[in-house]
């Protein structure tokens, strides 16, 4: 139980930390915002998945992807070619010279439907889809990467033309991916409708519940022996490597671990906001997953969240507030964080925010003290049967 505690909820702090997570996310929003700014809440959320697993990945593995988007966009379109399907049925799609295929296929002139798409037909195939295509990618990348020991800069170089390939790819084939429009007219869930209020509330608790899980499943993994090996790979590579572990095999593994996470995130993202395109695959929403990490703090897992909310917020705000301006205040907020505070949202927290609780709770202290009034011991009787003898010949002597 008491590994359990320590691994899983990160001890006390840990615990008090998670549940004013959980608090925010599953009660207090909510209640305080409309189904369409909870909604909203919950696409932030799926990129909070990118920075989870960059916090494992980048934060602790010192593995700079720049190239999550690749993985969140895989995700994301093996969800979405599911859903995509099931909107396409003969019926729904009778007006289009091939009927039961979907329309931006008929439109590129494709009669029959490719053999890429027709194993998403099945549900379950998709969540594996979801899961290990992506995985798979990262062991590919990572195995030809670190196994010729290339990293640091030249990893994020290859990541990011990575990313860049595969989003000219998807937009070059139109006729399978529905090119720069990518994926749209998503509308139910095995029958579900995904589109209505209730449906976008159930989808959010759902995305939420995801993202605590794999929160705990990265405590885990850096409370255990791997997490500390991962850190003394991020700063002494070479002597892990001669004290004879496998360090390429770890990168791999945490690289992996972090595609998974961006998957996640990608078919919860496309879930509920309805479609998948391109521009959540290329250079610029992977350079922007990282800005997520770099906010909120890249060694707090936690903090990846507050970070992801806090710039998408920031987005959101600047973007209806100044329209003219909310890029150069998003670019303000950026060069502010990294100046002022370079550990992020977390390492504030720690260097202010601990202080700060601690001088209250002193104040507080004092304060109880000295508004209490001091304690009088109140003069007990001798009770009745108790004999007091005095010394033999006292008396005499006081005379």
């Amino acid at each position: 139980m008491n590994a359990a505690y320590e691994k899983l909820l990160g001890g006390r702090s840990g615990l008090v930390g998670l549940l004013i997570l959980c608090g925010l996310l599953l009660v207090v929003f909510p209640l305080v915002f409309d189904i369409f700014r909870l909604n909203l809440v919950g696409k932030y959320l799926a990129y909070a998945f990118v920075a989870v697993g960059l916090v494992l990945c980048w934060g602790y593995g010192g593995i700079l992807s720049l190239g999550q988007g690749v993985f969140f966009g895989v995700g994301g379109y093996c969800m979405a070619m599911f859903l995509k399907l099931e909107a396409s049925d003969p019926i729904s799609t009778k007006i289009q010279s091939t009927p039961g295929i979907p329309d931006f296929m008929d439109w590129n002139q494709i009669t029959e439907l490719p053999l890429l798409w027709q194993p998403f037909h099945s549900f379950g195939f998709t969540l594996l889809a979801v899961l290990l295509v992506p995985t798979l990618m990262a062991l590919v990348i990572g195995a030809a990467m670190f196994k010729r020991r290339v990293g640091d800069v030249y990893f994020s170089i290859v990541t990011q033309a990575i990313a860049a390939i595969l989003a000219i790819l998807i937009i070059g084939q139109q006729g399978l991916t529905g090119g720069v429009n990518g994926i749209t007219d998503l509308k139910t869930l095995m029958g579900w409708d995904i589109r209505t209020d209730s449906a976008k509330l159930v989808l959010y608790f759902v995305n939420a519940s995801l993202l605590i899980g794999c929160i705990l499943i990265g405590r885990f993994i850096l409370s255990s022996k791997l997490g500390r090996l991962l850190v003394a790979m991020r700063d002494k590579e070479e002597r892990v490597r001669f004290s004879g572990y496998d360090v390429a095999s770890f990168k791999v593994f945490v690289f992996c671990v972090a595609a998974m996470f961006s998957a996640i995130g990608g078919a919860m993202f496309t879930l509920q906001v309805g479609f998948m395109s391109p521009s959540f695959v290329g250079i610029v929403p992977s350079i922007e997953m990282v800005i997520y990490a770099a906010v909120g703090g890249r060694m707090s897992l936690l903090g990846a969240v507050y970070g992801t909310l806090l710039v998408n917020f920031g987005k959101t705000y600047f973007s209806e507030s100044f329209p003219e301006l909310w890029l150069f205040l998003m670019g303000g907020l950026f060069i502010a964080v990294v100046m002022y505070f370079p550990n992020g949202l977390a390492g504030l927290y720690q260097s202010h925010g601990k202080l700060l609780l601690s001088k209250l709770s002193g104040w507080q202290r004092r304060r109880a003290s000295s508004v209490a009034p001091p304690a009088v011991a109140k003069p007990q009787p001798a009770p009745a049967d108790v004999i007091i003898e005095l010394p033999h010949g006292s008396l005499e002597g006081s005379k």
